[in-house]
C-alpha cells in the first residue's frame, strides 16, 4: 500500500497487528462493537494521497468477532521516509467534543516515522502477511506513486481488554499524513465504540 498504500497499512496498524488475516486489537483499542463507521477526504481528495473508496462491514463490527474491509488508495507522489502520521482523536462527552490525550500511543499522537512503524510490525526482509502479499501490496518504504487496491476481504479480530472508560462512546478521528513537514494527506473518521462494562464518560 504506498503512500496511499501507507495510509491503509497505518490504519490496520492504527488498529493492531495484521498477521495471515487475524487483526490482533491492542489492549487500549478494544470495545465490544465498533458502530457507524464513516469516513471522508477532509482536504476534499485534492492532496496527493486520497482514500477513493473504503467499505468495512458489517456494522457494527464485533469484537471478537470478524470484519470484512475492501479499500482503494491512491498517491500521485513516491513516499520515502520520514513519514509522519499526526492522530487528532475526540471524544462526545455531553454535546462537547473533547480532545482524547495521547496515552500510551493512543489518542492525539503524532508518530515521526512511519517507516519504522511499519518495520516494528512487519520485519524487513521478510514477505508481506496475509492478503497484502495476496494482492501485491507493500509493507515497507519507500512507496511508489500510484494506485493500490485491497479486494474484499475478511479478517478474524481476537478479543483483548480495553479500560472499561474508554470503551462507550462517539469518536472522531483525523489523521494528516506529511512529509518533510509537506502535508501528504488527510483523512476523518467517525465511529462509536459500546461495551457490556462501562464506569463513566
Amino acid at each position: 500500500m504506498a503512500k496511499l498504500a501507507f495510509c491503509v497499512l497505518v490504519a490496520l496498524a492504527a488498529l493492531g497487528h495484521l498477521s495471515d488475516g487475524i487483526i490482533i486489537i491492542p489492549w487500549w483499542r478494544l470495545a465490544t462493537q465498533v458502530k457507524s463507521i464513516s469516513w471522508e477526504n477532509c482536504d476534499s481528495g485534492k492532496l496527493p494521497g486520497t482514500i477513493k473508496s473504503l467499505s468495512i462491514s458489517p456494522d457494527p463490527v464485533s469484537i471478537p468477532g470478524e470484519v470484512t474491509v475492501s479499500v482503494v488508495l491512491n498517491t500521485d507522489l513516491p513516499l520515502s521516509s520520514p513519514l509522519q502520521i499526526k492522530i487528532s482523536a475526540e471524544k462526545e462527552l455531553l454535546g462537547e467534543w473533547l480532545t482524547v490525550p495521547c496515552v500510551d500511543e493512543f489518542g492525539s499522537c503524532t508518530y515521526n516515522d512511519v517507516c519504522n512503524l511499519l518495520d516494528s510490525f512487519f520485519k524487513p526482509g521478510q514477505q508481506c502477511p496475509g492478503p497484502l502479499a495476496t494482492y501485491g501490496l507493500p509493507c515497507h518504504c519507500p512507496f511508489k506513486a500510484g494506485s493500490y487496491a485491497l479486494p474484499t476481504t475478511s479478517f478474524k479480530i481476537k478479543n483483548l481488554s480495553l479500560p472499561s472508560w474508554m470503551a462507550d462512546g462517539s469518536y472522531r478521528v483525523t489523521g494528516i499524513l506529511s512529509h518533510k513537514n509537506k502535508e501528504i494527506g488527510c483523512a476523518k473518521f467517525t465511529f462509536s465504540l459500546s461495551s457490556t462494562s462501562s464506569w463513566w464518560w
